[in-house]
């Protein structure tokens, strides 16, 4: 009894530290004015809430016409921890709630597989409808494929227009998307933003944004989703977010998901019409696109083994063998992917050009087509609804060997790099809208690939170690420093950067293997550069006369799909100061924490079908976060 009390005691205390902080601006008591609470002055952010900004229902037409039937409605229920039942008739449910969800199913023919399947009026008034009703009729498999393939190649054509215009379906889907999320936004509980996908795939590329509003419903039906029948060009997006804006009076920010299927064309050299970058630009996308979703189902774009071979840890769930296009992945792509090459290369554009186009911050999200966010290993509920789990245990082959079948070339990456990956995490004052948008306007979030640890961080000119323990952590870091997303200006002289950072693990996961710092910078003749610092880790490990950090261990147990906390450490804090800082160069940092080895959801579908996987199949992995970066300019 004592052994679960001290484990219950230790998870609670470490699940507090990142949060402890005392106001310092509450104004002094007066001679007919007495204080004692200290909190009514604070106004900095002192909570972090998970959720997925990413999530695809029925009423997308990719998810819809590939049997998933859940709704909207669905999908925000099992985000707020209800019990759903999946499109296979399987009961699912989340170990806990999300705090926040986007439902971003995508603008082209949005709702067109619910509008099939309830032969809506609108759907049959319209010619190109009513022959694809025809041939979804009989909604077998096969004809749901022939109706996928219908569609695809109507949104696939180059400068096609969209068959469904002028029918009133896009609207009508659009309200029913945005009644949706109002009727399960609950402010202070669970935000239900309202978000679609524009789904942009110039020859194949991935160059997909997931818009979010701050706005209600009342703004977000003044318009119709910008889609890629509209253009493929992401600045008309943007010509369309900003008319948003001022029509409205409301806000509206993007996030792009996937460099990595890009075909190097997501962070490119040049716009989408082949025009030189320029200052006007990187100002427009820093607006606009102000985070980078880096981790989620199709492969984690954090970095990459051959842009950064002296990472042990880059290679992690790659995913680089080409776009969905014809156009085979060549490694001269692989920069203008990949988000810490493409960081660096960011700096180098502002040095150029006096802004910086690629300055984002990390947020990680599922892209889950089943209507269930599940991004825990042993809850993972697959991609699309085709592969989803089923009552029968025969199904397990379509999980696993069928998705990745040995005659397949495209095996290797789907063995190697479909992840139950990931959330975004944001630091915000409260769970409302209005609070999560800001925060992920400034940038004030982290990724992480499916976990709930926590990692905080605070830079600045003249933090001490000591700062560590302090009481008001938060208030003092936000006082004297800038948190994950923000700014440091002209270094004071003889000064370098100092950083604070605490992380905790999740309460219900692994332990912590180490925290890293990771640093890109430019040298006076405007080469990037990175150099990996591990700064604090678990255990009594020594680093090596090479400057590596030895392995923390592996307790998994593939074939049971179990670990143990027997080793790591519930959470690692660390005071570290950059000691190769150049005043004159351009920098950026960002925190990288590891948890301990964990069985992956092909150890845990092993385990429960007890059947056989492929050998190259990820069995154990480590989860892990990236924050946000921390920018220095001279």
């Amino acid at each position: 009894m004592l052994h679960h009390i001290k484990n219950i005691t230790l998870a609670c205390a470490a699940s507090l530290l990142p949060l402890l902080g005392v106001a310092q601006d509450v104004p002094p008591p007066t001679d007919k004015q007495v204080t004692y609470s200290p909190y009514p002055g604070q106004d900095f952010p002192n909570q972090v809430f998970f959720g997925d900004t990413h999530l695809h229902t029925a009423f997308s037409a990719d998810a819809g016409l590939a049997m998933c039937i859940l709704t909207p409605d669905d999908a925000y229920r099992f985000a707020k921890g209800e019990v759903v039942t999946s499109s296979q008739g399987i009961p699912a449910r989340l170990q806990r709630p999300l705090d926040f969800l986007v439902v971003a199913d995508h603008a082209e023919n949005l709702g067109i597989a619910v509008a099939l399947e309830e032969n809506n009026p609108l759907l049959l008034g319209n010619e190109w409808g009513k022959t694809l009703a025809e041939i979804y009729a009989p909604r077998t498999i096969d004809a749901r494929s022939e109706s996928y393939l219908q569609w695809f190649g109507a949104v696939n054509t180059p400068g096609g227009s969209d068959p469904m215009k002028g029918s009133g379906l896009n609207e009508t889907m659009w309200e029913r998307v945005t009644e949706a999320a109002e009727r399960h936004n609950d402010p202070g509980s669970f935000t239900a933003f309202i978000g679609y996908e524009w789904t942009s795939g110039p020859e194949g590329a991935n160059l997909h944004r997931n818009i979010i509003f701050r706005d209600g419903k009342q703004r977000a039906d003044q318009v119709i989703p910008f889609s890629a029948y509209d253009s493929e060009d992401p600045e008309k997006l943007w010509d369309w977010m900003d008319e948003y804006e001022k029509k409205t009076g409301g806000q509206v920010l993007a996030i792009p998901h996937n460099g990595n299927l890009s075909n190097g064309r997501m962070f490119d050299d040049v716009t989408l019409s082949g025009e030189a970058l320029t200052a006007a630009y990187a100002e427009r996308r820093q607006r606009w696109e102000p985070l980078y979703e880096v981790t989620q189902i199709k492969g984690d774009a954090e970095a990459h083994p051959l842009l950064s071979p002296n990472d042990e840890f880059a290679d992690y769930y790659t995913w680089d063998k080409g776009s969905y296009g014809p156009e085979p992945k060549t490694p001269d792509m692989l920069p203008r992917e990949y988000a810490r090459p493409v960081l660096k290369r960011g700096i180098q554009y502002e040095s150029r050009l006096g802004s910086n186009p690629f300055k984002f911050g990390m947020v990680g999200s599922s892209d889950a087509h089943t209507g269930l966010s599940t991004t825990q290993e042993d809850n993972f509920f697959g991609k699309v609804t085709l592969v989803e789990p089923t009552g029968d245990p025969a199904r397990y082959e379509e999980k696993i060997t069928g998705r990745f079948t040995p005659d397949d070339s495209s095996d290797d990456q789907i063995a190697g790099v479909s992840t139950a990956s990931g959330l975004a995490a944001v630091w915000s004052r409260e769970n409302t809208r209005e609070a999560l948008w800001d925060a992920m306007k400034r940038r004030e979030t982290f990724a992480t690939t499916g976990t709930r640890l926590r990692v905080r961080v605070f830079a600045g000119w003249n933090f001490q170690e000591s700062d560590l323990v302090r009481s008001d952590f938060a208030a003092h870091g936000y006082n004297n420093g800038v948190p994950m997303g923000g700014d440091l200006v002209n270094a004071p002289p003889g000064a370098a950067p100092t950083f604070l950072v605490r992380a905790v693990r999740d309460p219900d996961g692994a332990n912590l293997d180490r925290v890293q710092v990771i640093k890109g910078w430019t040298t006076i003749s405007g080469e990037a550069q990175e150099k990996i610092y591990d700064v604090v880790w678990a255990g009594d490990r020594q680093l090596t006369a090479q400057g590596l950090l030895p392995a923390v261990g592996n307790t998994v147990d593939t074939k049971a799909a179990t670990y143990t906390n027997s080793i790591g450490s519930p959470y690692l804090q660390a005071f570290w100061k950059d000691p190769d800082f150049d005043a004159g160069q351009q920098a950026f940092y960002y925190i990288r924490v590891l948890e301990i080895p964990t069985p992956s959801w092909v150890a845990y579908d092993r385990k429960h079908y007890n059947s056989q996987v492929l050998e190259r199949a990820v069995q154990s992995q480590q989860e892990r976060a990236y924050t946000s970066p921390i920018w220095y300019t001279p």
